[in-house]
């Protein structure tokens, strides 16, 4: 990760380090070759540590799934491996806690943006109890069935979540990043036998995208 660290530093250095990341994932359908003689399993919470094939039977079939956070220009920053039958909000506090952002001069990494964009598969209390801890400001869409729900309960269902239209316009750019990353067969299609290679393989990708 040492180049991508000197990338993101230079980009902060010359004022391009937007504090806006979004987040998403997206799923890899697994090639007959990934499946070997394990079982597929479910998938690990944390960036390191994988163990077993991180693959999962999701609609799809046999799939793999990569969470990821990106910045304001779609330059990936930090990402997850999991089975494809995980729920994106499970991943959320382990992708944001993976961020790293060296600064120009002296002094840690920066690891708190001053907002997040995430889609309705991580419009959550929790996690929207997360950010708030940590001062970061968040635009996420409220799921119908929790509309519903606040709006059954009446005033005490609580007010709506405020909710910036023009602002999420700007996810679009996680989406790019995927696009992107899929370019490589080998992460579009999931060949490798072992989370390990496939997170290597995505690492890679991502390396190449700030080169």
């Amino acid at each position: 990760m040492g180049a991508r660290a000197s990338n993101q530093r230079s980009a902060n250095a010359f004022g391009t380090g937007d504090t806006t990341f979004s987040i998403t994932s997206t799923g890899g359908t697994s090639h007959t070759g990934a499946e070997g003689r394990e079982p597929p399993c479910e998938a690990t919470k944390t960036v390191t540590g994988l163990r077993g094939p991180a693959l999962g039977r999701s609609r799809g079939g046999l799939t793999s799934k990569t969470h990821r956070a990106c910045d304001a220009v779609g330059r990936p920053l930090a990402f997850t491996v999991t089975g494809g039958n995980t729920n994106d909000c499970t991943q959320f506090a382990a992708v944001m806690d993976a961020i790293r952002v060296p600064r120009p001069g002296p002094g840690r990494p920066r690891n708190r943006p001053d907002h997040v964009l995430g889609d309705k598969g991580y419009s959550s209390k929790a996690i929207r109890a997360w950010l708030r801890r940590r001062g970061i400001g968040h635009t996420i869409p409220e799921r119908a069935d929790q509309i519903r729900n606040r709006l059954r309960r009446g005033s005490r269902g609580g007010r709506p979540p405020a909710f910036d239209k023009h602002l999420y316009k700007q996810r679009n750019v996680v989406e790019r990043c995927f696009n992107r990353l899929k370019q490589w067969r080998g992460i579009a299609t999931r060949y490798d036998k072992t989370a390990e290679s496939y997170q290597a393989a995505v690492t890679l990708a991502s390396l190449l995208m700030w080169a």
